[in-house]
């Protein structure tokens, strides 16, 4: 057995993130999504230091190795390789830009700076500075405060140098603003198109910003500071959780700072003034970088009504024999349906919700919210059935990253609709994806309801694949009902007939799943295992993985993110092979499928192969019994392990090889789901006209 049987989850969360930064290099790639690519390489960055970056410099001056948890790296070594590894990225990125804008000049697109205005755009950038830009201007001049302020959590800050007279030095900083869009479009009077940062508009404005000052020279340099985002969650009883997590979410803009980048054209001394002030030291990350930083904002770069730089846009599908303008319920009631957005519409679950809202027989709505769209019909939704006297039920999770805020706001406004909110439960986030309507039917009480791998969210719908199971299958949603009870009353554990849920019987149950494969493969009988997930980060559950490999099970893993498990190792895991798929759609279902000799099992989860996912917070996996259904599913597999073109392996090297076509025909995976999906709509269309 090799020395390494796994990989480093936050050198493989490291290569995930590469292989966004490939589609940004890629020339096949639309020259605006290449800017989008860019955008989300940098938003995930910030993400990544907030929290998994974080936590490792926590570990490594808690004073403890962490080895053990680590797999076998100490905190301060994997500290030094990941700056080493986002240093490189950075200037990977930094190339990959200047590419990018060469060739959008080449399209008459350009991004200039403030020494390249032309008069007319000065006599508009002016007006614009004076009416809309000055106002959102934060700017502090430093030398003389007590104590230096507070910068926020990556926001994007100019550091100001002014050289004044008799050798004297003041600094200043400014805030970039969020409230405004960082791109200006300028006026032009030929085919061109001039974009403008915002940063360069305030680079122009320096003389009137700082006119009251006897300066010689002024200069400009962007720095940005990302902070520990780990949540501190009070302890106080008399505190209701909507309370603490409030608290505890404002907290966190004096978070530790764990990554302080700077344009890398700065003066020595004025760096060195801003590390001293901001008490950065050497075990921090800093890291070099451009003249811009925030790159995240690219991901709304303007259009420039330049469709021909962009993806093309496919329209949602209708899902075959179920109509948004009849009843739901109705068909529901029949049969079981799958709606695998963005290729169909998630309008579904929003119509769902609200036939549900009006429909005089349905008693009771229940739901879990994990991440919500910012004007959120979920919510709309909610509300009209509360306003409509149905008892509505949420359980919102006040825990999810980075939308803390978000669902504070919301849970507040559904209490003040008189809908009754669960807030969770002590140690275990709720990551499940469910719903179930209670429906009045021939004096009886029949339950509808939906499960998905996704969020309920309209807008990450747009771009994010998931599927979710439409059914009225009765003990499946008497299942769910019983999770809610879990909610309301945690400490007695339920005993589920259908679903499997976490954190009580995911990993139990998933390793009889495993186990019975191996007894098919040393029975001799031809079996297989089928997975895709985003991560798989588990070591036992990888460990298990290995043994299935060593009986002779054959396993393809489609794994977007971090992939721990090391494939194609003789004697250890020969049998395994794993990919990634990074694309114009983020691949967010969990699909997991185990052959059972020919009588396969298909299911569909929230829960990643994560240990957070096994025992940590509430998940749930649910069968598929429809034989349509689990069809399709497994074609939605095999059309993703078919994919030769944005398919890169997993490996020891993570290299992000791209996967060899072996001369087979270009196979674009989420193209050719999308054209399975519309050949499903055009069988249904021949077949009713004949």
């Amino acid at each position: 057995m090799p020395e390494q049987i796994y990989i480093d989850r936050e050198k493989s969360w490291l290569a995930f993130n590469a292989r966004v930064l490939q589609e940004a290099a890629d020339k096949s790639v639309p020259l605006l999504e290449r800017l989008r690519f860019l955008g989300i390489f940098s938003n995930n960055l910030d993400e990544f230091f907030r929290v998994r970056f974080a936590a490792i410099r926590r570990l490594s001056l808690s004073g403890k190795t962490g080895e053990k948890i680590l797999g076998g790296i100490t905190a301060q070594q994997l500290i030094e390789d990941i700056t080493e590894i986002v240093i490189q990225h950075q200037t990977e990125s930094l190339n990959i830009f200047k590419e990018i804008e060469t060739e959008l000049e080449a399209q008459n697109i350009f991004i200039i700076k403030e020494d390249e205005i032309s008069l007319e755009q000065e006599i508009f950038l002016k007006d614009f500075f004076i009416q809309k830009l000055s106002p959102e201007l934060v700017t502090i001049i430093l030398n003389d405060l007590a104590e230096f302020p507070l910068l926020k959590d990556n926001m994007g800050y100019l550091a100001i140098k002014l050289a004044m007279k008799h050798q004297e030095v003041r600094y200043a900083i400014i805030e970039i603003p969020k409230t405004m869009n960082r791109f200006v479009v300028l006026p032009s009077n030929d085919d061109k198109q001039y974009v403008i940062l915002i940063d360069d508009v305030i680079r122009h404005n320096l003389k009137n910003i700082f006119n009251i000052f006897e300066y010689e020279t002024v200069s400009a340099h962007m720095i940005k500071i990302s902070r520990d985002a780990q949540l501190e969650i009070d302890s106080d009883l008399s505190k209701s959780m909507l309370e603490k997590i409030s608290t505890s979410v404002r907290d966190r803009r004096i978070g530790e700072p764990v990554r302080f980048i700077y344009d890398q054209e700065i003066e020595a001394d004025t760096l060195q003034f801003f590390l001293e002030k901001m008490k950065i030291v050497a075990s921090d990350s800093i890291i070099p970088g451009g003249r811009y930083h925030n790159r995240r904002d690219y991901m709304d770069f303007p259009n420039l009504g330049r469709y021909d730089l962009l993806y093309k846009k496919n329209l949602p599908l209708p899902i075959p024999g179920l109509s948004l303008e009849g009843s739901l319920l109705q068909k529901i009631s029949k049969k079981d349906y799958l709606l695998n957005a963005p290729y169909q519409s998630f309008s579904y679950l929003t119509r769902f919700l609200r036939e549900a809202a009006l429909d005089p027989k349905v008693t009771t709505i229940k739901i879990t919210l994990y991440r919500l769209a910012k004007n959120s019909q979920i919510i709309s939704s909610l509300i009209n059935a509360a306003k409509n006297g149905k008892k509505v039920t949420v359980q919102i999770e006040l825990q999810a990253r980075f939308d803390e805020a978000s669902n504070i706001s919301y849970a507040e406004q559904m209490q003040t609709e008189g809908i009754e909110l669960i807030f969770g439960i002590k140690g275990l986030k709720v990551h499940s994806k469910i719903c179930v309507i209670e429906r009045i039917e021939k004096e009886k009480t029949k339950r509808y309801g939906f499960i998905s791998t996704g969020n309920f969210n309209e807008a990450t719908a747009k771009v994010y694949t998931d599927v979710t199971l439409l059914t009225s299958h009765q003990q499946i949603l008497k299942d769910i009902s019983k999770i809610f009870e879990f909610f309301d009353i945690n400490y007695r554990i339920h005993r589920y007939k259908h679903l499997i849920v976490s954190p009580h019987y995911t990993r139990a149950r998933f390793y009889k799943l495993i186990d019975r494969e191996i007894l098919h493969a040393l029975a001799g009988r031809k079996t297989y295992i089928k997975l895709k997930m985003n991560s798989l980060s588990d070591y036992p559950m990888i460990d298990k993985l290995y043994e299935a490999s060593k009986a002779g099970v054959k396993i393809q893993l489609e794994v977007r993110g971090i992939c721990s498990l090391i494939p194609g190792v003789k004697g250890l895991s020969e049998n395994i092979e794993a990919i990634s798929i990074v694309d114009n759609y983020l691949e967010h279902s969990r699909i997991y499928i185990f052959g059972n000799a020919g009588q396969p099992d298909v299911f569909i989860s929230s829960a990643d192969f994560m240990s957070r996912n096994l025992d940590g917070r509430v998940e749930v996996t649910c069968p598929i019994y429809d034989q349509d259904i689990k069809n399709e599913l497994i074609d939605n597999f095999d059309l993703g392990w078919k994919g030769n073109v944005k398919a890169r392996y997993h490996s020891r090297l993570l290299d992000n090889r791209y996967r060899d076509s072996n001369g087979k025909p270009v196979f674009r995976a989420q193209l050719e789901t999308y054209i399975y999906y519309q050949n499903k709509v055009n069988l249904l269309e021949t077949t009713f006209k004949n």
